[in-house]
């Protein structure tokens, strides 16, 4: 987590926290929200820890459960498990023009030459 800034903020680092979670969080540790992350004391740096501990599912745990969510969908093989296995937009998106993030490096398909008469 970054020192120098403040802690709503350096909360979001970690995986599986955003902006509300890192309030809810500091509210319910009792620390103020603008103070930086270098200014906590030991005992407000590991009441956080704790309730981040207790309540929420970060880094690791999360990853793998979300793993495992994605990879249960491809097993059962509905339509979000076979979009996921071919590498495809999952939430609806237009593929005829975008979804080059998804679909990776354009891969170019040669023309069919005129036949000649």
């Amino acid at each position: 987590m970054p020192q120098n800034k403040a802690g709503e903020i350096a909360l979001t680092y970690i995986y599986g926290i955003g902006r509300s979670s890192s309030a809810k969080i500091l509210d319910k540790a009792g620390v103020d929200r603008s103070l930086k992350v270098s200014e906590w004391s030991d005992e407000q740096a590991a009441a956080i820890r704790q309730i981040i501990g207790a309540e929420f599912k970060v880094e690791g745990d999360l990853r793998s459960e979300i793993q495992m969510n994605i990879k249960r969908l491809m097993d059962i093989g509905c339509y979000r498990g076979v979009r996921h296995r071919n590498g495809l937009p999952v939430r609806g998106q237009s593929t005829k023009n975008n979804a080059r993030t998804r679909k990776g490096k354009k891969k170019t398909v040669a023309n069919k030459k005129k036949a000649t008469k």
